[in-house]
This record gives C-alpha cells, structure tokens and sequence, in this order.
C-alpha cells in the first residue's frame, strides 16, 4: 500500500519490520540470511527474500482493514454511557488477537478526515481482501465514502459501538449500509469482533470458490 499521507490522523499500522532473518524463520520455519544453517549450499541469494514478498509458496497473510471515522479517537472519554469506557487502542488490541488467531493481519487505522478515509479505501484495492468500516458521524453525510467502496468492490462490514437506530432520527439513515456486505450495531466493541470472523469467513468462502472453479453442469 502507498505510503499514507497523514494529516492529523491516527493510524494503528503494524510497528517497523523485524530484521528479514528474523522475520523468515517466524514465518516460515527455514533459517534466514543470520542463520548459520543458511550460510552454505547453493541458491542461498535466493533464500534472503522477505517472506512477505509474493509468491506462490509464500502466500501473503491476508489482510483486513479496519477504518474508523471522526471522533473515535476519544472513546473512553467521550459520553461513556453511549460508547463505553474502553479505548480505541484498547479496541485495536483485541482487533489485532482476535486476528492472529483467525490467521488474519489487520491494518486498523482512525481519522477525523473524509478524504482520508476515501483515500484509504482508494488504496487498498490491491492488497486488501475485505474492509470493517464504523464511519462514525460520516455514516450518515458522506456520499464520497460508499463510491469509493463501491469503486474497491470489496468485501465491507458496518460496524457501529452504539445501537444508531435507537437514538436521534439523523443517526438512523447510512449512506454506508446500501454498499455493505453486513452491518452490526449496538454491541459495542464485541462488534468489532464479530465482524473479523465474518470477515474471515468471507474469505474462505472466497478463496474455496476460486479453487473450485467454473462448475460442470453434466452428470
């Protein structure tokens, strides 16, 4: 993905790379480059490849964004009683667990800027399988976000802390849920949750059609 332009916004990425010895034997088991198994026999350039460089028998993780609109940078703080006590980190947290064990990398990231969320959608058309999207207020101005997601044609899941459709009129109309694959509201952060299993359930179903391939119609 390109580098991000950031302007004022606050993304949750993954920290800075682990050395590429490192990081090959935690992905794949075989020695790197500061392996003393590595050091000898022949195709050894070869073997210095980052594990996360595409390839066939190296497959890249799938990944997952999660963007998160304006304002929930203060959970924890703001109206507590509507949105609960934990924070955006601590969501990011559990977002980030609850992935390792679906075998899923997320990329969880938060702005107060519309542009920035398009630009971020824009961006992950080619190395994205699927989007978590809670747009905060923009659910429900925003015509420029679900073209971009319309645009992307991926998989995206509607998250939203509180319950929309129990509180004021203009909460109740999303401009996101028509381009959604799924919406879940009103369950707080548990919601986060359920949208990466349905996520990674997607994409499973995704990846079992395409080995499958075109269906025989005799018998």
């Amino acid at each position: 993905m390109p580098p991000l332009r950031n302007r004022n916004a606050t993304v949750y990425c993954p920290g800075p790379r682990a050395d590429i010895g490192q990081a090959r034997d935690s992905c794949s088991g075989r020695p790197g480059p500061n392996d003393p198994r590595g050091r000898s026999g022949p195709g050894r350039a070869a073997s210095r490849a980052h594990p996360c460089v595409r390839r066939e028998h190296h497959p890249v993780p799938n990944t997952v964004l999660i963007l998160n609109g304006p304002n929930l940078n203060l959970l924890g703080r703001r109206e507590p009683s509507v949105y609960g006590r934990e924070t955006l980190d601590d969501i990011a947290a559990a977002c980030r667990v609850r992935g390792e064990k679906l075998r899923i990398r997320v990329d969880f990231r938060q702005t107060n800027h519309e542009g920035e969320l398009v630009e971020w959608i824009q961006q992950s058309h080619a190395d994205v399988r699927g989007i978590i999207l809670n747009a905060a207020a923009y659910t429900h101005t925003s015509v420029a976000i679900p073209d971009a997601l319309r645009a992307v044609a991926l998989p995206c899941i509607e998250v939203h802390l509180s319950n929309v459709h129990a509180r004021e009129s203009f909460r109740h109309h999303s401009y996101i849920s028509p381009v959604a694959t799924g919406v879940i509201v009103g369950l707080g952060s548990q919601g986060y949750l359920l949208a990466l299993d349905a996520m990674a359930r997607l994409i499973a179903d995704a990846d079992a059609a395409n080995a499958d391939g075109p269906r025989s119609l005799s018998t």
